[in-house]
């Protein structure tokens, strides 16, 4: 019976695929055509035009950037700024920025705004009639700069403007947030998944529909821009700057706040972990600053001096913790002990009502037998799962990446509570493992090569709050439903029914 009602509901997504000729058909098409993983300039430019045929200016100045990078993996933004033909080709385009803005960090009083700007300067951002800066782009930040906007009402649209060197940017876009409730019953909502890749991040339908559905928030939870990289932080930085391009990005950074973390692919490469063979701490000291500077995340778990890229924030009604289950991992020892007394002492911490667990591999074992945490450190799990449960912790959901695809489990426990976990790597419509197993007997449903993100929808005006998860395609088709009570979510409660 179980098995049939998965067959029905990718039976069901088959069907309102085959309407019509989708987009995502078109864009897979494009993409199968052998380039989207050619990390060469000629793929690179390839995935440029992929949602959009860029102007042939556009082109020009990616392709000089590109070429910058790719002769020295020491190269950094700055030797770009020193380069006479690429900052012609940018002023004769009227270009004084190379990314953003990027909105992060975001609370009920105010936001962060990331900016790279074409050389060191001075970035300013303008909401109503209050000029928050100036903040200063640098040699040290590779040319970024976080202005903190701050002194806000809660719950409220803001329009703003960004400013560089006195001269307005994106001049020709209405670019606005909003900021986040306070601690009051509200009906919220936060949209998640994985593996953008460097192909799905132009996918204008997709991000479309994510910004149709106005969350407060994107969480992203790996394989984000930076393709299989490894060490060479020159092309990591060619990754980020082909991102930045992409106008879909661009309309969903600008507008909703991102969180991120990363998985194997914008770390080093394909499984890799920890320091890989061949490579030194240096390099991985490397990769973490560059992937730092390019995202707009809060502090890190240990601070500005810390290691990794982990953190927990607050967005709503949820504690959102997101772990970095690549930097600190050794053989049977997942996320290393600093991360990992930092993550128990977090959830103890935590207010709640809810709790969004994040890790770029999976927690349980059915799809990813090879690089999820079953496989890794079963008893650091063990470990996490037992905690939660001992102390009667909440409101927990689970969100993780890696295996292209959209799945969703429960999580069976001895004590009889239930874990939920929902794996959307799906941003970039990649065809992973198979969507669904008929041993894998607590799945809730399964898609692949199709492009979805996930919800989750929370309602804490009810006295038992719940959260509503959503698996949304493209299209704006609802093919996965499930609501949750604040009660089934918390241990005790659970164990009792």
């Amino acid at each position: 019976m179980r098995q049939k009602r998965l067959l029905c509901i990718t039976l069901i997504l088959l069907g309102f695929l085959s309407e019509s000729t989708s987009f995502a058909q078109t864009y897979l098409n494009k993409i199968h055509r052998g380039k989207s993983r050619d990390r060469t300039l000629e793929g690179s430019l390839h995935i440029l035009n992929l949602g959009e045929e860029k102007p042939e200016q556009i082109n020009s100045i990616y392709k000089s950037a590109f070429l910058k990078f790719e002769a020295d993996s020491t190269n950094s933004f700055s030797d770009l700024a020193n380069d006479s033909g690429f900052i012609a080709l940018c002023k004769n385009n009227l270009i004084i920025h190379t990314g953003g803005p990027m909105l992060g960090n975001a609370s009920p009083e105010g936001i962060d705004v990331w900016v790279r700007t074409l050389y060191p300067t001075e970035v300013e951002v303008k909401v109503d009639s209050i000029t928050y800066g100036p903040a200063y782009s640098t040699v040290e930040s590779d040319l970024t700069a976080v202005l903190k906007v701050t002194g806000l009402e809660a719950h409220k649209k803001y329009f703003y403007q960004v400013w560089v060197n006195d001269t307005l940017i994106n001049a020709d876009k209405e670019t606005q947030f909003v900021t986040l409730p306070k601690n009051v019953p509200a009906k919220t909502s936060i949209a998640f998944g994985s593996c953008f890749h460097r192909w799905g991040l132009g996918n204008q339908r997709l991000i479309d529909q994510i910004m149709k559905h106005e969350p407060m928030a994107m969480l992203i939870n790996g394989d984000i821009a930076a393709q299989d990289r490894r060490s060479n932080i020159a092309m990591h930085r060619a990754d980020y700057l082909l991102r930045d391009f992409q106008t879909a990005w661009s309309d969903l950074a600008s507008h909703i706040p991102v969180y991120t973390t990363w998985d194997d692919h914008d770390y080093f490469d394909n499984d890799l972990w920890g320091t890989p063979e061949g490579y030194t701490v240096k390099d991985k000291e490397a990769v973490s600053n560059i992937f730092r500077t390019s995202w707009n995340n809060p502090l890190y778990g240990s601070g500005e001096k810390g290691h990794g890229v982990y953190f927990r924030t607050r967005i709503g009604p949820a504690d959102v913790i997101m772990l970095d289950n690549r930097y600190f991992r050794e053989k049977g020892n997942f996320l290393g002990d600093e991360q990992m007394a930092w993550l128990k002492e977090q959830l103890l911490d935590c207010k709640g009502p809810f709790i969004i667990l994040s890790s770029g591999s999976m927690f349980n074992d059915y799809v990813s037998k090879k690089d999820s945490w079953g496989s890794f450190d079963p008893e650091a799990r063990e470990e996490i799962f037992s905690l939660i449960e001992e102390n009667n912790i909440g409101g927990v959901l689970l969100i993780s990446g890696d295996r292209h695809g959209a799945r969703g489990f429960k999580i069976p426990r001895p004590s009889g509570f239930t874990f939920y976990e929902f794996e959307m790597g799906s941003l970039g419509g990649r065809v992973g493992p198979p969507p669904i197993n008929a041993e894998w007997d607590t799945q809730l449903f399964g898609v692949s090569g199709e492009y979805t993100f996930g919800e989750f929808s929370f309602d804490t005006n009810l006295p038992d709050p719940e959260v509503t998860f959503k698996a949304i395609h493209e299209r704006g088709t609802v093919f996965y439903k499930i609501t949750l009570k604040k009660s089934q979510l918390t241990p005790s409660n659970s164990m009792k029914d």
